[in-house]
């Protein structure tokens, strides 16, 4: 346990001028309040506020979050009150600790109605004092790096809501370093074996090619004493998480990532900023797209850095980021920075931002959004993505999310625009509105009177606030047909049960269901969000029939009427999760296939055999088969490995083949049985992790598919 000198020491190193008579009290009583306390581990319980502390002294936080911190768990887990912590420590210390406790209380990952309740509840608790999250983040940084002291179901639910909302937060903050750590420790627990694996490759890498870092530090600094720069150079090799990551973005095994070292240059100014910039790029090769000036064109957590990628010693690339010393400590603390002190003096950095500004900006359009699921979808969104930056032809600089289209640029100007876009122009360019927009590229929007959005536009956008207005014009424009089309099926299944949809009826049925009014009921049936036997089972349970017994019967594909069969396409084995699409044989029924399968290709000409299908979710069969072809070294015990790790990612072999055997490799089909692509997705991710593992990628086989001629 840290002894109370010790903390003060920690804090005085930073702020000469605290009162170090109010921390130590605030010391003792957290002691005195959890006496007799103690932790899973067995140790006692004022460790874990010390500790929360201590964390935030390394961000150089004010006294009153440090002591906040002391105190976080004393009105929760304590006889302690507000009223007693208002009255020894003030106003401002008990509102920090009651937002803390009602922080802990919320269930973040419980299901999408409480969580976009309590999403709204945190971002509300954010909104009057930002050091409520500060020292959260803070707490679950400390319980992370001790969750081995839990029962393993618990560190699961842990690690999975800190991967999906602690660690993402943070780094929408600004605090990187956070970020990274609390992934790495979630990873940890999610998936031990590819982060061991990770670490196997790391240390075999090491031994090939010696200290890299060391080398290419060296390297820097000559050619910066060349230059006659000043700097200092800090280089690292990324988390193992934040690997895995680009192994799954870029579908790339460990061997092929090249850039999994990084380099910060701190300089003494803006000006050296761009001269080590020009050195860098002088002494390496730049790789092209992956330049980024941030120094320009800060983020909206304060953010500025100049980020590139270059081609360094023996060809590997590495990527550099180059700030000032002000810049480093934003980048260190993000949004924190505004209450950090240096030498006594509080919030001197310029770069540092207005939190109740960078609050309002990120909650701002949150407050419109009714639905839970597309406010837990804005909310994630803007959140948990980086930014580009992009132009109006004005030269006005708009924020997106990576990935955005000019849909989204379209909305992100204003609503009315978005809805009567027709087309863009990406830096005078005609470009389809699927376009990924990239950093500095100029947009231009072309409206048209009357026209309204497409429902394929859900598709192409990216951010919360186009999804949420398409969805928004798309029920409003589609509302009387849904009603229609919903009354009429809801009319069927009533029939069908020997019942009658009178106003009365349907009335019931919206109120069991939750919903608004009985045209908002019909509404939702038509546009298949509800199904027809929910409404009849919401009015008459007893009523309720065996599976496939009413119209809207349930099947693992929706598209097909009822007389009609399927089949998945041999050629591409679409499983659950993939886009599909139906072509109709005579004596087969309907063979469905992915929608990128290339045996579609012979069916172009005959559109009248084609069906609109998708799967349905929950209602497909326990296990689909899916070919997976891999090469694997030629050594003792690498393919019972193989096995055993499809066996740990609850994958059964249905199937092997021997396709090609040569001294050093084999060649492999391995027939696995799957729930959906996300299931197919991870265990490849897994088995790419493998060092004996060469290449593998999912089989495709146009040989396979039935003939085309076979017409229904």
């Amino acid at each position: 346990m840290i002894p109370a000198d010790d903390l003060v020491e920690l804090v005085r190193a930073y702020n000469p001028k605290t009162n170090e008579k109010l921390i130590r009290e605030a010391y003792e009583f957290g002691l005195e309040m959890h006496e007799g306390q103690y932790r899973h581990s067995g140790e006692p319980y004022f460790t874990h506020p010390i500790e929360v502390a201590a964390i935030l002294t390394e961000q150089q936080l004010d006294d009153a979050t440090i002591i906040t911190a002391l105190l976080h768990d004393t009105i929760e887990d304590t006889k302690a009150s507000y009223q007693e912590v208002a009255k020894r420590f003030g106003n401002e210390i008990a509102m920090l600790v009651d937002g803390v406790t009602k922080l802990t209380n919320l269930q973040l990952s419980s299901t999408e109605t409480k969580q976009a309740e309590n999403f709204r509840k945190l971002f509300m608790a954010m909104s009057k004092d930002l050091r409520v999250i500060l020292v959260k983040l803070a707490d679950r940084l400390h319980n992370m790096r001790t969750i081995r002291a839990m029962r393993p179901q618990k560190q699961v639910v842990k690690a999975r809501e800190t991967m999906d909302i602690y660690a993402p937060l943070a780094g929408r903050m600004g605090m990187q370093w956070m970020r990274e750590e609390l992934e790495d420790l979630a990873f940890k627990v999610l998936n031990p074996d590819g982060r061991a694996s990770i670490m196997r490759r790391f240390i075999t890498l090491q031994k090939e090619t010696g200290d890299v870092i060391e080398r290419i530090t060296a390297d820097i600094e000559t050619e910066l004493e060349k230059a006659g720069i000043e700097a200092q150079i800090y280089g690292r090799a990324k988390k193992p998480y934040s690997i895995w990551r680009k192994m799954q973005t870029k579908d790339q095994g460990f061997s092929r990532l090249s850039d999994i070292y990084g380099f910060r240059i701190v300089s003494n100014s803006d000006e050296d900023c761009y001269r080590i910039l020009g050195v860098i790029h002088q002494r390496w090769r730049a790789v092209p797209g992956r330049f980024k000036d941030y120094i320009s064109q800060p983020k909206s957590n304060g953010y500025r850095s100049i980020h590139t990628t270059v081609s360094g010693r023996d060809g590997r690339r590495v990527e550099v980021q180059i700030r000032t010393r002000q810049m480093h400590d934003v980048a260190e603390t993000g949004v924190a920075a505004h209450w950090s002190y240096r030498d006594g003096v509080r919030g001197e950095n310029p770069f540092a931002v207005d939190p109740a500004r960078w609050i309002r900006s990120l909650t701002e359009q949150f407050d419109t959004e009714e639905d839970h699921e597309d406010f837990l979808e804005a909310v994630k969104l803007e959140m948990y993505q980086d930014q580009v930056f992009c132009f109006t032809p004005t030269g006005d600089v708009v924020k997106l999310p990576r990935g955005a289209t000019p849909i989204d640029f379209a909305y992100a100007i204003h609503t009315r625009i978005g809805n009567a876009c027709v087309g863009a122009k990406i830096d005078h360019m005609r470009v389809p509105l699927w376009t990924r927009i990239k950093n500095g590229q100029s947009v231009e929007i072309i409206t048209a009177h009357g026209q309204m959005p497409q429902a394929t536009w859900l598709d192409v956008a990216t951010t919360g606030k186009a999804k949420s207005a398409i969805r928004r014009a798309l029920r409003e424009l589609d509302h009387e047909r849904f009603v229609k089309l919903g009354f009429e099926l809801a009319r069927a299944a009533f029939v069908h049960v020997g019942k009658k949809p009178t106003e009365k009826v349907l009335d019931m049925a919206a109120k069991q269901l939750r919903l608004e009014d009985r045209d908002s009921l019909l509404a939702r049936l038509g546009s298949a969000e509800l199904r027809a036997d929910e409404v009849v089972q919401a009015v008459y349970p007893e009523l309720a029939q065996e599976e496939g017994d009413l119209v809207a019967a349930d099947r693992a594909v929706i598209g097909l009427s009822p007389e009609q069969s399927f089949q998945r396409a041999p050629c591409c084995e679409p499983l659950p999760g993939e886009r599909i699409v139906g072509i109709t044989y005579r004596g087969k029924g309907v063979v469905v296939h992915a929608i990128d399968c290339d045996t579609l290709l012979k069916f172009e000409d005959q559109a009248e055999r084609w069906l609109d299908l998708h799967w349905q979710v929950g209602k497909h069969q326990p296990v689909y088969g899916a070919t997976l072809d891999l090469t694997i070294g030629n050594d003792a015990g690498v393919l019972g490995r193989i096995c055993s790790l499809i066996g740990e990612h609850k994958a059964n072999i249905s199937d092997l083949e021997f396709t090609d055997r040569k001294p050093d490799f084999y060649r492999l089909l391995i027939h696995v049985e799957l729930r959906d692509m996300e299931h197919l997705h991870s265990l490849m991710l897994a088995l790419q992790a493998e060092s004996e593992v060469a290449t593998i990628e999912r089989l495709r086989d146009p040989s396979r598919a039935y003939p085309s001629s076979s017409k229904e």
